[in-house]
């Protein structure tokens, strides 16, 4: 097991009727920003409950934060910031905008590249944040009410917003919620397409943490296999009419999103995230939501990277899907099949013809991952351009 150390401070409120407890999280005295998407949780009873929970809180209201949050959009909550003197921010909704609302945090406090101490010369656009990496020094603090399970964002320092057709990432401790509340009931009034994209998000996060090689990290692996089966298992039930009630099934995926990518099971293990990063590409140029992207890209990046992945392939073989008998080759066929047809039965892509994408635009995916330095991806980081475009043209 690789060296590592770990913390993740956020306090999860798990479990129907949890959104109350917002009221004892906030300081009284805290002048709170609420962020929010397009306004379906107010059709849902969420807004409401929140509402009653700030009830002796000053508050104020951003909303319209889009999926994949644009930089344009985010920035406007910056005058609000400032003319209200905002010093919390509550971001109610799924990742993108919790993923905002990280962003926010970090610009209303963000100082800018300092040039050199004696002069004190900065230039203050937040968007240096993003496309040149800069260090988060201060941010906001914030909690998150989670309407949608899929990123785990709410217990991470993770964030992803998008400019220009520019899908770029940030992470900062600084911008992890403080508290989280996650109620399965929320998540009853989701669409099937909202459903499978979360249980896909979830799964392929666990995946880019487990599917790299062995440093006999046993306490990882089996937390990663057991969120995998979890999936695999609750999954599709969401998605059927008898089960996608059942506040159990809910329960359970919406818990398996949060440890998928809250940090433990990446601790002390190599992580791969190439198949997020050719996805981003596929998001920011031709719009397809972030899951499909990753349902598209994984089942080729596990053929490509067969030999890379061999021994890690058989065990999730093994221990995830139950092959036991067979030639190597043969079991990890069947595991990469097994994987896509559950792709499969949760409705989502396993092919760019499937989002009716051909060979031509494959050249143009090459050139953003060259243009944003994606050009050693994986483990190994031995997944160059050519090597990525050799699994974006096998997942055609």
């Amino acid at each position: 097991m690789l060296n590592f150390s770990f913390q993740n401070p956020t306090r999860i409120h798990f479990g129907e009727g949890q959104i109350k407890a917002i009221s004892q999280e906030i300081p009284l005295d805290a002048r709170v920003l609420l962020v929010y998407g397009g306004g379906s949780i107010k059709n849902n009873g969420v807004y409401q409950q929140v509402i009653k929970a700030l009830d002796e809180h000053t508050f104020f209201e951003f909303s319209g934060i889009e999926p994949n949050p644009s930089y344009d959009t985010l920035m406007q909550a910056q005058q609000i910031i400032k003319a209200e003197r905002i010093d919390y921010l509550l971001a109610v909704g799924g990742g993108s905008v919790v993923d905002g609302a990280k962003f926010i945090a970090a610009a209303a406090l963000y100082e800018g590249e300092r040039e050199g101490e004696s002069e004190g010369a900065k230039d203050s656009d937040p968007w240096d944040i993003l496309a040149k990496q800069q260090t988060v020094t201060k941010a906001l603090p914030m909690g998150a009410i989670l309407t949608l399970p899929a990123t785990g964002s709410e217990s991470n320092g993770n964030s992803v917003v998008t400019r220009d057709g520019n899908k770029l990432a940030f992470n900062s401790p600084l911008v992890r919620p403080l508290f989280a509340v996650l109620d399965p009931s929320v998540t009853l009034s989701l669409s099937d397409r909202q459903i499978s994209n979360g249980v896909i998000d979830a799964f392929i996060h666990t995946i880019e943490q487990y599917l790299t090689y062995s440093v006999n990290g046993k306490v990882q692996d089996r937390f990663s296999e057991g969120l995998l089966q979890t999936l695999i298992e609750e999954g599709p039930k969401a998605l059927r009419a008898e089960t996608r009630e059942d506040l159990e099934v809910r329960a359970n995926i919406m818990w398996s999103a949060t440890m998928a990518l809250n940090g433990l099971i990446g601790a002390g293990v190599p992580q791969d995230w190439s198949t997020h990063m050719i996805g981003h590409e596929l998001t920011g140029a031709f719009g397809i939501d972030h899951a499909r992207t990753l349902s598209i890209v994984l089942p080729a990046v596990m053929k490509v990277q067969k030999e890379q992945k061999r021994e890690k392939l058989l065990q999730y073989a093994t221990r995830v899907w139950q092959i036991t008998e067979g030639e190597d080759n043969a079991r990890i066929d069947q595991a990469i099949e097994l994987t896509e047809q559950f792709f499969t039965q949760m409705q989502v892509p396993t092919r760019l013809s499937d989002v009716n994408l051909q060979r031509k635009d494959v050249d143009l995916v090459i050139n953003r991952l060259q243009q944003h330095g994606m050009t050693s991806l994986g483990e190994h980081n031995d997944i160059t351009l050519e090597v990525s475009r050799e699994i974006l043209l096998l997942a055609l």
